[in-house]
């Protein structure tokens, strides 16, 4: 049993279930309350977080000749349309009745997860970027749940009580630095940084060389917040030493693709 792939697991299933007993009872109209991402509503996020992990359960089963034919046809709708692809399935299924998106998402959580376990220790799977291995594809989920749930209990006013599940989560955006530089066309920088998070246990958690000349200290609640684009840098209790490091603090994101605009500062 891949132990690292069970804890990551077990954190997206918490996640889960942390957005669904905010969700379960909204009304029709509540569920239509838009997010700060922009033009989507709380069954559209919803929508999205479904069609990923079932999307996702496809991609670990492309390699059967069956599995391979019900991926290559969603491969050929992205190509499609490369740009908007993602954001028109959510739209569309976010136009089903609440009911229904949060039943088909109740369905879809466990079948990711058995899919990701089925997949053979060492094999990984393709996706819309590099093939990810099933702990990868746990921790992108993790990541993507997290960022949703904070959009969710922005639109509803919710205060979210940080727990340590965002371990992962703070790591994944550890990893993505240089990937945040290319990704805004700028050259990476060749030395590593010291990053030292605060953990909501009270635990330090640390990535880099003690010595390191450029470094990043703060809350990892809020660096999760940052790397995923929910909250600005100057409403965040982070601290950069270094030119480098504090360029990654305004560019920083653990998701794919396109760098998004992120959210404005607080008055």
């Amino acid at each position: 049993m891949n132990d690292i792939l069970e804890a990551v697991l077990g954190d997206l299933s918490a996640e889960g279930d942390q957005i669904e007993s905010w969700v379960a009872a909204l009304d029709d109209a509540e569920w239509r309350q838009t997010t700060p991402a922009e033009g989507w509503d709380i069954a559209t996020t919803i929508a999205h977080l479904l069609w990923t992990d079932e999307v996702a359960v496809l991609a670990a089963g492309a390699s059967t000749p069956e599995g391979k034919e019900a991926w290559d046809a969603v491969v050929l709708e992205a190509i499609a349309d490369p740009t908007g692809y993602v954001d028109a399935c959510a739209l569309k299924i976010g136009q089903l009745p609440a009911t229904e998106l949060l039943a088909r998402w109740r369905r879809a959580r466990p079948a990711l997860a058995e899919a990701l376990r089925a997949l053979p220790d060492g094999q990984k799977m393709p996706w819309f970027g590099p093939p990810m291995s099933a702990a990868s594809m746990a921790t992108a989920r993790l990541m993507e749940s997290w960022a949703h749930g904070v959009d969710i209990a922005d639109a509803l006013g919710l205060s979210i009580e940080p727990t340590d599940r965002i371990r992962n989560i703070a790591h994944l955006g550890v990893r993505t630095r240089n990937f945040a530089f290319a990704n805004n066309g700028l050259e990476a920088p060749s030395e590593e940084f010291r990053v030292e998070l605060t953990a909501p246990s009270g635990e330090i958690w640390a990535w880099g060389p003690a010595v390191a000349a450029q470094s990043v200290r703060g809350s990892a609640h809020d660096f999760c917040l940052l790397v995923t684009q929910r909250r600005h840098r100057a409403d965040l209790d982070l601290t950069a030493v270094g030119p480098d490091a504090s360029k990654w603090l305004e560019i920083a994101q653990a998701f794919a693709g396109p760098s998004g605009k992120g959210r404005e500062a607080q008055a």
